[in-house]
């Protein structure tokens, strides 16, 4: 009875190496074999064992009761322990500006472990530290041996070790306004082209002009100075020319100007503002195309209002039938020109009569033909 005991706790060992290898705590597949020969060697009454087989027999009979309590426990997954008390995100290196969001880490000094934000003078403050600490035009590793050397001389550690790294730039903003789809702000945390940047807008607009014109703040003879760059769109997008897609690192506020425009109004079947491009030339006849053509009873002669440039404005003549005709040849057009097609109103007046006169000798042989 007691070999057979023994026996079952052998099988039940067994059954518990062949399944799969525990990796958390429990009886590992080569610790249960081991055992298996100590019970049938129990079980066969070696001399060995035979003065302590109650006690080897009641220990095993524990160990395989607990493997069995273990064995239907589901699996529990190990989750990963962080030791960091923060998590930042490490930024490209940039030099540091003012609103600028720093993650400060002090070995051993977890008062001072802290974010901190660059005030507007470009200086950063910690405990136990009488003077700002100055970080503006610095970059993360600069800014770790200052506030290493202040916390020095201000005698609060001996040698401190200090890890900056870089949470949040605001002092970085690239400006993308105008004829845009979507204007926005965004901060530049590494050298962006431009091309990218529009990008981020939506694109430009059809109203948009020729030229993109990208401004930024430079400093000349101690004074701080706004220059502005002119780059073609034709050059940027049409051309691919790399020179133009200039790279934008924080600061620089790019416009997209909307197209200058040319009016017609009057006699014609869309009248309104129509975009013109500055490097292409706007005719009477394509500007007419745009508007899809002229109406019924138009003036044979239309009229372009012009600003000069001393600012009066000027009133030029065009033999609009004569260029319908091909007997003149196609007027040019400027930016803001303003043309005007009027109402022959003769000759409207004459259909409009014609009209009648046609309508009343309608009615009047429909009258005859009922009454007779």
């Amino acid at each position: 009875m007691r070999h057979h005991e023994a026996y079952k706790c052998a099988n039940r060992y067994r059954q518990l190496a062949s399944g799969p290898p525990q990796t958390g705590p429990g009886f590992p597949r080569a610790f249960v074999m081991t055992h298996i020969t100590t019970i049938q060697s129990a079980a066969r009454g070696d001399s060995a064992y035979r003065l302590g087989r109650f006690s080897v027999r009641t220990g095993l009979c524990w160990l395989v009761m607990a493997g069995c309590v273990y064995a239907q426990q589901p699996d529990r997954a190990i989750a990963p322990v962080s030791n960091l008390d923060y998590a930042y995100s490490n930024l490209p290196t940039q030099p540091v500006g003012p609103d600028d969001l720093l993650a400060l880490s002090v070995y051993d000094s977890p008062e001072l472990t802290r974010t901190v934000r660059v005030d507007a003078n470009g200086n950063i403050r910690l405990p136990m530290l009488k003077d700002p600490i100055p970080v503006r035009g610095l970059v993360p590793s600069q800014v770790e041996t200052t506030i290493a050397k202040s916390l020095t001389q201000g005698k609060v550690l001996v040698d401190p070790i200090v890890t900056v790294t870089i949470v949040e730039y605001q002092s970085r903003p690239v400006n993308v306004v105008g004829a845009v789809k979507n204007p926005l702000v965004f901060q530049a945390t590494r050298p962006i082209p431009l091309l990218d940047a529009i990008a981020r807008a939506g694109g430009m607009r059809e109203d948009a002009g020729s030229d993109i014109v990208v401004s930024r703040e430079v400093v000349q003879d101690g004074k701080p100075a706004r220059i502005k760059q002119t780059i073609p769109v034709r050059k940027l997008i049409d051309n691919a020319d790399p020179s133009a897609n200039v790279m934008l690192r924080g600061g620089e506020e790019v416009l997209v100007p909307e197209a200058l425009k040319i009016y017609v109004v009057g006699n014609v079947k869309k009248p309104g503002a129509y975009p013109v491009r500055n490097d292409e030339e706007t005719t009477i006849l394509q500007l007419l195309a745009l508007s899809e053509g002229l109406a019924p009873y138009s003036a044979k002669v239309a009229y372009v209002y012009r600003r000069a440039p001393g600012g009066t404005k000027t009133e030029v003549p065009i033999e609009l039938a004569k260029i319908m005709k091909r007997k003149s040849p196609d007027v040019p057009l400027q930016a803001n020109d303003i043309l005007y097609i009027p109402d022959n109103k003769g000759q409207r007046l004459t259909a409009q009569t014609i009209d009648r006169l046609a309508g009343l000798g309608t009615a009047t042989a429909t009258d005859y033909i009922i009454w007779h």
